[in-house]
């Protein structure tokens, strides 16, 4: 268990933090207003993270997405489905594998997310000036920490989800086995039966 300290700096991050997501929000939600006003395309959060999920990507498949965003292949598929009707996304199929369908970003979206990125990125310099050189120098050595510090989770996380994935493969190639195989049992039955023809034979 953490002690009082911890909890309290934790606290205290975990709402900065939020403070941080909410007037980024306010921004971007101001942005589609005036997108919507000009005519352009209104977009919820999610979707916005969906595509932010697929740009950069190749042969990103929907499992492959689904899995990026921690949701289930039926709900990215809605998804999917409405901004390719609002020509958000394209689907194709791979060159390397036709069985496969490929999501990609349209030339509309990349432009709308350009956008949204430099709407951001003026939000932040706005911050970084009223904080001054300083202030925005020892917070950008503190999140060079936390990078380091999340980069080394992530990287247990995927060793253990593939010792995980390795073990499970390894149980499935041997599904005749028996739950116990292994644990001793067959080897002290063995044991006793020779002891029980040892005995036999002496009579």
């Amino acid at each position: 268990m953490a002690d009082q300290q911890t909890i309290e700096q934790a606290g205290y991050i975990f709402s900065v933090g939020k403070m941080i997501r909410d007037h980024m929000h306010s921004n971007l939600t101001q942005l589609h207003i005036t997108d919507r006003n000009s005519g352009g395309c209104e977009l919820s959060m999610a979707q916005m993270n969906l595509m932010m999920a697929v740009r950069g990507q190749e042969e990103l498949t929907l499992s492959g997405l689904a899995e990026a965003l921690k949701v289930s292949p039926p709900s990215v598929s809605v998804m999917v489905e409405r901004l390719v009707e609002r020509d958000m996304l394209t689907r194709s199929r791979s060159a390397q594998d036709r069985r496969k369908v490929i999501i990609a970003l349209s030339s509309d979206a990349e432009l709308h997310i350009e956008k949204m990125e430099e709407q951001m990125l003026t939000t932040f310099i706005r911050l970084v000036e009223e904080l001054g050189p300083e202030t925005a120098r020892k917070w950008g050595e503190v999140l060079q920490r936390v990078e380091q510090v999340l980069g080394q989770q992530n990287k247990k996380r995927e060793e253990k989800k593939h010792e995980a994935e390795k073990n499970r493969l390894g149980l499935a190639a041997h599904p005749s086995l028996p739950p116990d195989f292994g644990r001793g049992r067959f080897g002290h039955e063995k044991a006793q039966g020779h002891e029980e023809t040892s005995c036999s034979g002496g009579n």
